[in-house]
Order: C-alpha cells, then sequence, then structure tokens
C-alpha cells in the first residue's frame, strides 16, 4: 500500500504546510482523496469557532472499518493485522491477519445487531487489552453504534457517571483481565456500576480470566454462546453501514476542571483522515513495518494508535496485555526483540520507571529492528530523550516527541521521523494543516520567537473535537470561550528561537499523572466524600516516575488517631469513586487552606509550597488568614 500524502524531505514538509495553510479545503481534500469513500463530499470544510460548529467533509458518505478492514482484503488480506502478546509471556500469543479480523468483526457486528445494537447507540466497552477489545471498538463502529470505551481501571461508580451521561444501554466487558501479577474483576466491577443503571439492557461478556461472575438472566450473556449462534446462522455477511462523514463515531471521557467527566465527540471522516495522515507521516511508517504503541485503548492514544489510524494505513500493530515491569522490567525489550518491532511508541511514565531498572534489562535483548522511538502522554524530559535515544534507540533511531490531546484525536506538534530536526524535550513543529499561536492573558498574540504564553490553535483540523456528548455549551465554554476565534488547550508553551514549541505544562485546574488527565476538582470531590473529611484542595508537584504527582490538603474533622492509617482510607475512597490512577500520592493535614476572602483557595500558593518552593509565594496579604501559609510550609511533606 501506498501513501500519496505521506512526507519523505523537509523540504516536502515545507511545501505541504504552505498549502495547508494557504489552501486548506485543497490540501484536506487531496488527503481525502486517498480513502474509500462511498459518495465524495459536497464540501470540504464548513466552520466557525463562536458556537463552535465545525464539519468537515460534508455531504461525505463513508464506513471507517471499510477502510481498516475490507479495502485491504484483496492486497493483504493475509497480513498481520494484530499482534496480540498476553500477559503472560508463556503464554501463546495470537496473530490476526488482516482477513482474520474482517471476519471476527462481521462476526460480532451481527451478534450486536441481534442483542439490539442499532446505528447511533451507544456501546460502554470495558475490557482488558485483548483482541476482543479491538473487535468490539471495530464491529460497533461497522453497525453504526457509537462506542465509548472505558480505561479498565476506573471505579465502579466512574462507570456509573459514564453510562449515565451517554445512557449507554449496551455493554462490552470481560468476566476479569490480567494486568502484571494482578486479576481485576472488570464483570464485578459493572456490576456495581449497573445498581445505579437500570437502563442498561445487555451484557456481553467475554470469558478470559474464569473467575467467578454473576450473570443475571435476560441481561447478561456470554461472548462465546452469542458467536456461535451467529456460526449457527452460516457466519452471515454484515455490510458496513452508510455513515455521513459528521456522524458521531465515539466518545472518550476525559477529566475536566469540573468534577464531572466530559465526554469528548469524535466524528467518522475528519477522524479517520487525521489519524492516518498523522501516523503515517509522524512514524514515517514503511508498508511491512511492525508498529507497537504500548497505551491502553482506553486512551485515546490506543483509539488512534493501536486501532484506527494502523489499520486504515493497513500497518501491522502490536497490542499487549500486561505492564512494563512484568515478570521484569525486560517485557518491552523481549516484545520487540520477538515480533522485530520497527516503530515503538510509549509514554515518558514508562521510560522513567524503565530507567530506574538500569541497563541490565535492555542489554539482554536485540533492539536492532528498532527506526522509530516515539513518546506521547507528556514532554518528555531530557534524561528520559537521551537515555531512550541512547540506551534503545542506540543513536540511529529518531525520537518523536507527540504533544496532543483526547480533543484533537490525533498529533498536533512533533517532529516527523527522520524528516523534520528533532530537539530533546521540545515537541518541535506543526504538523501539516495545525495553526497554532501563543497569547498572553488577555488572548493578544505574542509573535517572534524566544516566548512563552497560552497555547491555541486557530483553524480547524480534520480531527478536532465536535461537541461534548449531551452538552454543546460545555464544549464551548471549555475550549472556545476563553479567547475568541481561537481552540485554547490549557497548555501553556514556549517556542524557541528556531520556531519550536514546547509545551511547558496545564495552566488550568487539571494534573496530567502518568500522561493522563485528571482534574483537580474531581479527585478534591472523591477526598471530600470520606467521612471526616471537611475541605481539601489539590495540586500537582513534580514526580520522578509520573511527571506530575498530586499532593493533597486535608481539612480534617475529628482528631486523626493514626494519621497514616488515615491517609490510607482516604486514598482507598478515591480508589473507590474515581480509581487508582486518582490516589494522592501525598496527603498533608491541614486546620485551614489559603482562601481569599471571597472564599476563593489560592492553589498557586499550595502549588508553590508542594513543589517545595517556600519563599516567593507572593503576595499573602489579601488572604482571609495569611497565618495558616506558615502552619502549611511546616507541615509539608
Amino acid at each position: 500500500m501506498s501513501y500519496p500524502f505521506q512526507i519523505k524531505t523537509k523540504e516536502q514538509y515545507d511545501r505541504a504546510y504552505k498549502k495547508s495553510v494557504e489552501d486548506p479545503e485543497g490540501f484536506w481534500g487531496e488527503v481525502a482523496g486517498s480513502f474509500y469513500w462511498r459518495k465524495r463530499w459536497d464540501k470540504v470544510l464548513d466552520w466557525n469557532f463562536k458556537d463552535p460548529d465545525i464539519k468537515w467533509f460534508r455531504g461525505g458518505k463513508m464506513n471507517i472499518t471499510e477502510n481498516c478492514l475490507d479495502r485491504h482484503l484483496g492486497t493483504m488480506g493475509n497480513k498481520p493485522a494484530i499482534i496480540w502478546e498476553s500477559n503472560d509471556p508463556e503464554e501463546h500469543h495470537r496473530i490476526l491477519t488482516y482477513r482474520d479480523l474482517h471476519h471476527k468483526v462481521v462476526q460480532f457486528a451481527n451478534v450486536l445487531k441481534n442483542n439490539g445494537v442499532k446505528k447511533g447507540d451507544r456501546v460502554c466497552i470495558y475490557m482488558g487489552m485483548v483482541p476482543e477489545l479491538a473487535v468490539s471498538v471495530l464491529a460497533c463502529a461497522r453497525i453504526g453504534a457509537v462506542h465509548s470505551v472505558i480505561f479498565g481501571g476506573f471505579s465502579a461508580q466512574s462507570i456509573a457517571d459514564r453510562l449515565q451521561d451517554a445512557q449507554a444501554e449496551f455493554i462490552i466487558t470481560c468476566d476479569g483481565a490480567y494486568r502484571g501479577n494482578k486479576e481485576i474483576p472488570l464483570k464485578s466491577v459493572i456490576d456495581d456500576a449497573l445498581v445505579q443503571c437500570r437502563f442498561v439492557k445487555k451484557v456481553i461478556v467475554v470469558t478470559l480470566t474464569r473467575m467467578p461472575v454473576s450473570m443475571i438472566k435476560g441481561r447478561d450473556v456470554w461472548w462465546e454462546d452469542e458467536i456461535k449462534k451467529v456460526e449457527t446462522m452460516g457466519n452471515p455477511d454484515c455490510p458496513a453501514e452508510e455513515m455521513d462523514a459528521e456522524d458521531p463515531l465515539f466518545i472518550l471521557y476525559t477529566s475536566g476542571s469540573t468534577g464531572k467527566p466530559k465526554g469528548v465527540v469524535h466524528t467518522c471522516a475528519g477522524y479517520m483522515v487525521y489519524t492516518t495522515y498523522s501516523f503515517v507521516n509522524v512514524f514515517q511508517y514503511t508498508p511491512g513495518d511492525i508498529h507497537f504503541c504500548t497505551a491502553d485503548i482506553g486512551w485515546i492514544t490506543g483509539h488512534s494508535y493501536i486501532a484506527y489510524g494502523p489499520l486504515c494505513a493497513g500497518a501491522t500493530t502490536v497490542l499487549f496485555e500486561g505492564v512494563p515491569t512484568w515478570p521484569d522490567a525486560g517485557r518491552f525489550w523481549d516484545i520487540v526483540d520477538k515480533y522485530k518491532v520497527n516503530v515503538l511508541y510509549t509514554a515518558p511514565t514508562a521510560i522513567r520507571s524503565l530507567m530506574s531498572y538500569g541497563l541490565g534489562p535492555v542489554q539482554s535483548h536485540d533492539l536492532s529492528s528498532l527506526k522509530v522511538l516515539g513518546s506521547v502522554g507528556e514532554p518528555i524530559n531530557e534524561e528520559a530523550w537521551h537515555w531512550l535515544n541512547e540506551n534503545i534507540g542506540k543513536g540511529n533511531c529518531p525520537v518523536v516527541d507527540t504533544w496532543w490531546q483526547t480533543e484533537t484525536g490525533g498529533i498536533m506538534i512533533s517532529n516527523l521521523a527522520g524528516v523534520t530536526p528533532s530537539k530533546p524535550s521540545f515537541a518541535t513543529l506543526p504538523l501539516p494543516g495545525i495553526q497554532p499561536i501563543l497569547v498572553d492573558e488577555t488572548g493578544k498574540e505574542i509573535e517572534g520567537n524566544n516566548v512563552s504564553g497560552n497555547l491555541c490553535i486557530k483553524f480547524p483540523w480534520p480531527s478536532i473535537i465536535r461537541t461534548t456528548y449531551g452538552d454543546h455549551e460545555r464544549c464551548r465554554t471549555n475550549y472556545f470561550a476563553a479567547y475568541p476565534n481561537l481552540y485554547f488547550t490549557g497548555d501553556g508553551c514556549m517556542r524557541d528561537e528556531n520556531g519550536f514549541y514546547r509545551i511547558t505544562g496545564r495552566v488550568d485546574d487539571v494534573l496530567n499523572v502518568s500522561g493522563h488527565r485528571i482534574g483537580t476538582a474531581e479527585v478534591e470531590n472523591a477526598i471530600n466524600m470520606h467521612a471526616g473529611v471537611i475541605e481539601s484542595a489539590v495540586v500537582g508537584y513534580p514526580h520522578d516516575i509520573k511527571g506530575q504527582g498530586i499532593y493533597a490538603y486535608v481539612i480534617y474533622g475529628s482528631t486523626h488517631g493514626d494519621e497514616n492509617l488515615t491517609r490510607q482510607d482516604i486514598a482507598q475512597t478515591v480508589a473507590r469513586i474515581i480509581g487508582a490512577i486518582a490516589k494522592p500520592d501525598k496527603i498533608q493535614f491541614v486546620t485551614g487552606l489559603p482562601k481569599t476572602r471571597s472564599g476563593k483557595i489560592m492553589r498557586r500558593i499550595l502549588r508553590k509550597i508542594a513543589e517545595g518552593e517556600t519563599e516567593n509565594l507572593g503576595d499573602t496579604s489579601t488572604l482571609l488568614d495569611p497565618g495558616v501559609v506558615e502552619e502549611i510550609k511546616n507541615g509539608k511533606i
């Protein structure tokens, strides 16, 4: 398969970027022409950032699974589409060719239809990293159902919140999942969530761990039994549903600066075009390469660069069930060596964790197949960049430091591997079609180089967020209201003397923990649910492994008794309400919080104390009780 839109030289990048800015409709129309359409679009783009109202490829008809699967069958039917590596290295792996994957998707699409799922229905997917997860996502897309994948580490309450928001009446899950040396009881967590969600009609359960589960008559069915029913019908075909370019493809929930998660909606055509375009160009994918993205499909990275982007490009993508440090810290390198991986795309958190084990786990493996290394989730620090470059890439593999968000759908700012320049800890240059600008607090553009400001984008790209599910006003206020006619990323950014961009971190009340965004309000709400807690404030602080840790200041009502036990109780409360990923790393008990006379918590002061800065805290004279700051400083953990 060839990619007419692949950029191979810096000169080609410059030309493509210039065209994408001067004639965006012509540029993206050409790129979209490489895909299979039932009906071509009438107009490439209609947009305004005021409402916002953005439509790409208006009038176009297509189905993303025909581009992921059907169009490859004639020339690449026997090529591996998915290589699945199980949690246990002693177990057999599975390889699904494009023909195998197409067959399984068609089969399961019929299962969904047999169980009452229709075009436009929302389907919640809560599974381990098994091939059935990819099959489920694609089967939903094939029949026009809107999938909402929830990461397998979220709690019952988090699932219930998301089910209620999406009014998802169908669920696909596993009995349990393996993750390192743990067994996660997925079906049991779903059962707890469904106590609050009586509207759910069907739960389809994959047998994986064989742990005991409760199966409710009329609601719960086994995946394997439903597949047999389709087989007894002679495995009928399931033609792909014709979708409008702007029909929703999926909802993916992300933390916001309020306690309620927001459902980011991506649509069929623009997302397809942009994820494939960015995949091929950033990683310089060559047909036949083995692409290994270590993310979970529960996050946007897995959606875009394990599933849709690689499959639309006819790539071979590795799906890994386990964790990088189990049964030992050589697990990633085992997989690279075993499958001769060419592209490795992982998170700075994973890299920093593996660095702590030294070079022993690396040196016993052959990593010579690697051609490109990628980083995602947060800016990669220089030390981790150099370790990855020198010890994993042996100085021969370009490192792509990719900046993007759930809301952007695909990589926005990154060097293109071996084509455009790289610089440690810099995302560097925008992809063609992406027009970043820096603005000050008032929204005035900051021009020139060697400057810093808030990162905005001034023109839409095909995979831009269309809405937040069921609450379009929230989409407007979160992303388009801060600065008129701009998409506000929520990130601070600097631009160096070469015009390279470096992300400096969130400027709103959202933390970036291990590459995942968690709202401070969401964590505070969970802490405040604990019986003894009166009030709390949460900030981020530098963490050697996670990038950013969660530091909680807690006003506790009664005497603590054993403070450490109380801390564990509070952390457990957060884990039950949100999930283990949101547990505070440090909990400091305080008698008060620094508040203005209007009652606003001055998180700026708390953040500086958590970061170890105790001198330059700014003016505290306007606080209701300035004395509380000294107490907090003296009690810092």
